[in-house]
């Protein structure tokens, strides 16, 4: 099993982290919001956990101990303190995909049986219609947005001054309530449709299990500047990216948009962020083109072979000699995590050669989330490191090259599925081993290699398996290709036919290329996926293509929807 790299405490639950945190980095900032004249209103951590003690105090005043409450909405500060004030004393909190449909939306309210929703003003539309039409248990309505109640409606900010009343008159239900660490706190939704999601039960216990491995192996500390910019509904997100840097002291400032993350993180100067590989490549495929323009590669490339070597020695000079690229990214961006999908393993060697601190980690809801990641310590390129201290992993039925489907043990993995016991039982052992659904190999060293996906693998006739992910990574890297999707095509022999449909970039084809038509662009590409199929063996040869300049169908957390994608190619 994994040793731990630092020592860390252990919580009882949130509400002790959130406590013993906020004693030690009380008078630290802990979020800087941008305001509308462009300057920075700093919260420190104390004023932080005020707020969710006086939120708290009023939703326990408004009777709504040991109930479900959801929240929805853009990452905010609100989103934040109503989340906790949940969680952490008066009932089970709901977070909710601020991207779902009106309909999805309202499935997900239903089956959920909250009786109280936190939501920004995006959604005043579809609440006043729920609100009208009175078909599920909700009660209370609740803005983050709004500065006071109206018609029905209430305000967070309401809320907070009259619990702040409540508790200096004396009203200390919140603040002294009890938490079953080992019951349901969390309810959240797994992506896809909401007749194929499932609703995942994570206790605290859960959670700061993961928040325990995860600052045992991977170091953040007060000053660190966190950028939130995946959807904070995400366990990902929720977890390392808002949980985890309040946990240490931190400052986290929001990302204005994907349009904004290049200039947010120098304006903010950002030191530490979370993604998935898709931000971080497209980050480098950035930053090589222009390094490209400016004549400058090679030298570059040059500067990487003498810091490789110098590293060998203990001589780290990475920042100093690449400090015009650190600058072009960001001066102080020193840790990025990548997790989500698989990471394309040129890109990682890049970030870490550059003198850019990036590591790949992997994870599942169901796991709360982050089951193994990379540090200082453990690093293999392509890997994504070994499973965390308090989790065991094994392969089930690998096969000759020892692939097979990764399973894991421990404290992280959930209670199980919300009323469907039936599901429950298919993925988790009685044993207490959970099925991933991912397939993956250990290597002796115990680092975890993801190959793919169980149910997207591509099984041929002659019994070879095709993972559409590992193919990806290869056409992702061909000059012009924004994204790509690999997928099988069923022959009339019974057979699949390997096809990709392929994402291009308008501009770099023009500049590069001098194509403009789809004919020339399309002709262009083929050319490259077929130097891709001579570096593989003949079954994995991708024998179709087509493109498109519109973007893949993709969840929150940027991962492509397969099946629906299927749908638009075949």
């Amino acid at each position: 099993m994994r040793e731990p790299i630092y020592k860390v405490e252990k919580y009882k639950d949130i509400k002790d982290m959130l406590k013993k945190s906020g004693e030690k980095y009380g008078d630290r900032t802990a979020y800087f919001l941008k305001t509308e004249e462009n300057n920075f209103k700093e919260i420190t951590h104390k004023q932080f956990r005020d707020e969710i003690n006086y939120l708290g105090t009023k939703l326990i005043d408004m009777g709504l101990k040991n109930k479900r409450i959801a929240v929805i909405g853009e990452n905010c500060y609100e989103w934040g303190v109503s989340y906790l004030a949940v969680v952490t004393g008066t009932g089970i909190v709901v977070p909710l995909d601020k991207s779902l449909p009106e309909n999805e939306i309202r499935s997900l309210i239903e089956r959920s049986e909250v009786e109280a929703i936190f939501y920004t003003d995006k959604y005043d539309e579809i609440m006043e219609k729920i609100k009208l039409e009175n078909n599920t248990k909700l009660k209370f309505f609740i803005s983050m947005s709004n500065e006071e109640n109206k018609n029905d409606i209430y305000s967070t900010k309401v809320l907070k001054e009259e619990g702040k009343e409540l508790l200096e008159n004396g009203d200390k239900r919140f603040i002294d309530a009890t938490i079953d660490a080992n019951s349901m706190g969390i309810m959240l939704f797994t992506s896809g449709t909401t007749a194929m999601s499932k609703a995942v039960m994570l206790s605290h216990n859960n959670i700061v299990s993961n928040l325990f491995d995860i600052t045992s192996v991977i170091k953040l500390v007060p000053e660190d500047k966190m950028l939130s910019f995946l959807p904070l509904h995400h366990t990902f997100e929720s977890t390392v990216g808002f949980l985890y840097p309040i946990s240490c002291g931190c400052s986290i400032y929001f990302c204005e948009g994907i349009r904004h993350i290049g200039e947010n993180i120098k304006e903010y100067n950002i030191s530490a962020m979370i993604s998935v590989p898709a931000l971080f490549e497209g980050m480098f495929k950035q930053v090589k083109r222009t390094i490209q323009k400016q004549g400058k590669w090679e030298k570059v490339q040059k500067g990487i072979k003498i810091s490789r070597f110098l590293l060998k020695f203990g001589i780290d000079i990475r920042q100093k000699i690449f400090k015009e690229i650190h600058e072009a990214i960001g001066p102080n961006l020193r840790l990025l995590v990548a997790g989500g999908a698989a990471m394309d393993p040129e890109t990682e060697q890049a970030f870490n050669d550059l003198g850019f601190c990036l590591y790949q980690g992997y994870g599942l809801t169901e796991t709360s989330p982050v089951v193994a990641a990379e540090d200082d310590k453990f690093r293999k390129v392509g890997s994504i490191g070994k499973a965390f201290p308090s989790l065991d992993v094994k392969i089930e039925s690998p096969n000759e090259d020892g692939i097979g489907e990764l399973m894991v043990k421990g404290p992280t993995v959930m209670l199980g599925y919300y009323e469907n016991s039936e599901a429950t039982k298919e993925v988790i052992e009685k044993d207490g081993y959970f099925h991933t659904g991912d397939l993956a190999k250990i290597d002796k060293e115990g680092y975890i290699f993801i190959t793919g996906r169980k149910k997207f693998v591509i099984v041929l006739k002659n019994g070879k398996n095709i993972f559409p992910e590992e193919l990806e990574v290869l056409v992702n890297k061909i000059d012009g290709v924004k994204e790509s999707f690999v997928y099988g095509k069923p022959e009339d022999d019974g057979d699949y036919k390997i096809c990709v449909k392929i994402v291009y970039d308008k501009e770099t084809m023009k500049e590069k290329f001098k194509a403009e038509d789809e004919k020339t662009i399309k002709e262009i590409l083929w050319n490259e996926v077929k130097r891709i199929n001579k570096q593989m063996p003949a079954y994995k040869y991708i024998r179709d293509l087509i493109i498109t300049d519109k973007e893949l169908i993709k969840t929150t957390t940027q991962k492509i929807k397969r099946f629906e994608e299927i749908k638009t190619v075949l």
